[in-house]
C-alpha cells in the first residue's frame, strides 16, 4: 500500500489506516457501532498489516477504553510493525478533572493509554476536541512534555475549527513547543466543509488529515437508496442523532453519481467513495471500519489505484454545495494577479 508523510513530518503513514471504533462494544454509541472481541479484532488486524495498512486508531473515549485494550491485545508481539493513534480529552469519568486538555487530565489519560494499549509510546496523540476552558499555553507545554518524556511521538488535534487550530500552531511556534501535524476531521463525498477553511490550513501550515467517517456513517456504503427503507442492519437506527447531517436530496445526487462510477469502473461503491477522498489535497490517510472480515477486504480495496479525472469531475459535481461567505470570489478576480492560486471550491474544483 502506497504512504505519505503524515502532514510536514518525517513519518510516512498508509494511504489507509483502520479505526477501530468497533472493538468493545460497550455503550449505546459503540455498542451499535460493533463488539469487535480479542480474537476476532487479531484477525482483523492481520488482514491489515498483510495489506499493508499498519496505521492504527482509537481513543481512550471508546467503549470505556475497552477498544485501546482489545487493540493492544490484538498487536501484542508485533508493535514494531504498527503505528498506534489514540486521542483524548472527551469525558472518561465521572471526576471534575476526567476531561478537557488540562495538565491533571492529559498526564494521567496518557498514562492509563499506554496501560490499555499495553505499550511504551504512542506514535499520534491527537486532542479528541478543542478545550476553551484551558490555556493553550497549559495544554501545548504539557504534550510536549509528553513528546520529550518519549511517551508520545507526534501530536495531532481533532475535530478543530479553523481559528483554534491555527492558534494552537501559533502558540507552538512562538513557544517553541511541538507542534501539531495532523488533523482528524471528518471528511466525505456527502460532508465537504472540511474544504473551506481547514484544507487551505491544513495545506499552508503543513497538516495533513486524517479522515474519519469517510463513508459517510454509512450513508455511502451503496446500502442506502432513494425510496428504500433503512437497512435493518444500518447502525444509523440506533446512532443517527450522532450523526454529521445530510441532505436527503444530495445525498440520493451522490449515490446515484457513485453508482454510475461503479458500472464504469467496475469498483464497488465504497471503493469508489474512498478513491475520491485518497486524491484531494491534503489527505494524509482515511481511516476506514469494519464490524467483520468482508467489510474490511472491501474497503481495503481502495487503495493503489485512482479514478480518472472525469469520474472525479463526475462526482464532485454531484456532491457541490454552494460556496459559502467569505470562500466565494466576490471580488470577481480583481486581485487574481496578485493572489496565489486558491483550493478550488467543491462547484469549480479539478482532481488533485
Amino acid at each position: 500500500m502506497d504512504t505519505r508523510f503524515l502532514g510536514r513530518s518525517g513519518l510516512r503513514v498508509p494511504v489507509l489506516g483502520f479505526g477501530v471504533g468497533t472493538f468493545g462494544g460497550r455503550g449505546p454509541l459503540f455498542g451499535a457501532w460493533g463488539d469487535t472481541d480479542a480474537v476476532q479484532a487479531r484477525r482483523l488486524v492481520d488482514l491489515c498489516l498483510d495489506a499493508g495498512a499498519n496505521f492504527f486508531d482509537t481513543a481512550d473515549a471508546y467503549s470505556d477504553g475497552a477498544s485501546e485494550t482489545i487493540l493492544g491485545a490484538a498487536i501484542r508481539g508485533r508493535r514494531d510493525r504498527v503505528l498506534l493513534s489514540t486521542k483524548v480529552g472527551l469525558r472518561v469519568g465521572a471526576d471534575a478533572n476526567a476531561v478537557g486538555a488540562s495538565r491533571t487530565h492529559l498526564l494521567a489519560a496518557v498514562d492509563s493509554a499506554l496501560r490499555r494499549l499495553d505499550t511504551d509510546h504512542i506514535d499520534l496523540l491527537q486532542l479528541h476536541a478543542f478545550d476553551a476552558m484551558t490555556p493553550l499555553e497549559e495544554t501545548l507545554s504539557t504534550l510536549d512534555g509528553l513528546v520529550r518524556a518519549g511517551k508520545v511521538r507526534y501530536l495531532g488535534a481533532s475535530n478543530h475549527a479553523g481559528w483554534q487550530l491555527m492558534k494552537a500552531l501559533a502558540i507552538a511556534d512562538r513557544d517553541g513547543l511541538t507542534r501539531y501535524v495532523a488533523h482528524q476531521a471528518y471528511y466525505s463525498l456527502a460532508g465537504r466543509d472540511y474544504e473551506w477553511e481547514l484544507m487551505p490550513l491544513g495545506l499552508d501550515q503543513g497538516v495533513g488529515a486524517v479522515v474519519w467517517s469517510p463513508l459517510a456513517w454509512g450513508r455511502l456504503t451503496g446500502r442506502i437508496r432513494r425510496g428504500q427503507p433503512l437497512p435493518t442492519t444500518s447502525r444509523l437506527h440506533a446512532t443517527a442523532a450522532f450523526a454529521p447531517p445530510v441532505d436527503d436530496a444530495r445525498l440520493y445526487r451522490i449515490v446515484d453519481a457513485l453508482d454510475e462510477v461503479a458500472a464504469d469502473t467496475g469498483r464497488s461503491v465504497p471503493q469508489i467513495a474512498l478513491n475520491w477522498l485518497l486524491q484531494r489535497p491534503g489527505v494524509s490517510t482515511v481511516l476506514v471500519g469494519a464490524r467483520n472480515e468482508a467489510q474490511l477486504r472491501e474497503n481495503l480495496g481502495a487503495a493503489d489505484w485512482s479514478l480518472d479525472p472525469v469520474h472525479m469531475a463526475q462526482l464532485d459535481a454531484a456532491s457541490a454545495v454552494p460556496t459559502p461567505y467569505p470562500y466565494y470570489p466576490y471580488w470577481n478576480g480583481q486581485f487574481a494577479e496578485r493572489s496565489p492560486a486558491p483550493v478550488p471550491a467543491p462547484d469549480q474544483e479539478s482532481p488533485a
